[in-house]
C-alpha cells in the first residue's frame, strides 16, 4: 500500500518549473503510484490560483496544456479528501493550517513542503505525521 502524501503547493509549483530535482521526481513517484496524495478543496484552489500566475508560467518551460495536462494526471491518482473537523495549529502561517487539516482528515504520514519553517512551533502536535522536504523523501 502506497504512503499517504499531502504535497504541498510549494513543491507541485518547484516540479513545473524545474525539469530536474527532488520536487519532480516526487511528482513522477506519485504518479508511478508510489506515493498516494491526498487532495481537498483548498489545496486544490491553491494549487489552480498559483499556476495560473503570470510570474510562474514565464518560469515554466511548459505550455498552458502540458500544465494542465499534468495536475488533471496528478488529480487522478489523487485521493479526494472531505475535512469535516478544522483544526487550527495556529502554524506561523495560518494560511498553511488546511494542509494540516487534510493531513489528518487522511490519516497521511507525510507533508511534503519546501516551507519546513512554517510548520514549527505549532500548537497543535501531530507525532505520527512527518513534514519533511522532498529531498529527504526522495533519500528514504
Amino acid at each position: 500500500m502506497a504512503i499517504k502524501i499531502v504535497v504541498d503547493t510549494s513543491v507541485f509549483i518547484s516540479a513545473l518549473i524545474s525539469s530536474k530535482g527532488s520536487n519532480r521526481e516526487l511528482i513522477r513517484r506519485c504518479l508511478k503510484g508510489e506515493y498516494q496524495p491526498l487532495m481537498g478543496n483548498a489545496l486544490f484552489s491553491e494549487y489552480e490560483s498559483v499556476i495560473q500566475r503570470s510570474e510562474i508560467l514565464a518560469k515554466c518551460p511548459l505550455t498552458s496544456a502540458e500544465i494542465s495536462a499534468l495536475l488533471a494526471s496528478f488529480m487522478s491518482v489523487s485521493q479526494w479528501i472531505y475535512i469535516y473537523y478544522l483544526w487550527r495549529p495556529n502554524l506561523k502561517d495560518e494560511a498553511d493550517n488546511h494542509l494540516i487539516e487534510l493531513a489528518i482528515a487522511g490519516n497521511a504520514q507525510i507533508i511534503a513542503t519546501q516551507n519546513i519553517r512554517d510548520f514549527q512551533n505549532a500548537e497543535l502536535l501531530f507525532p505520527n505525521l512527518s513534514i519533511v522536504k522532498p529531498e529527504e523523501i526522495i533519500r528514504s
